[in-house]
């Protein structure tokens, strides 16, 4: 196999890392913005004291 390749596989390796580590930290940042909006929602409907 010639030397290229290698160097193609490593290549697309690193990109699809990158694509894996921008997309879980996506998901976390929607999934955090989420929760805080649901806790904002609740203590607005809950009675206050």
């Amino acid at each position: 196999m010639p030397e290229t390749a290698f160097t193609l596989t490593n290549a697309l390796a690193v990109v699809a890392s990158m694509l894996l580590v921008f997309v879980s930290g996506g998901v976390v940042y929607l999934s955090t913005v989420e929760w805080r909006d649901r806790r904002r929602r609740q203590r607005a409907a809950s009675p206050r004291r």
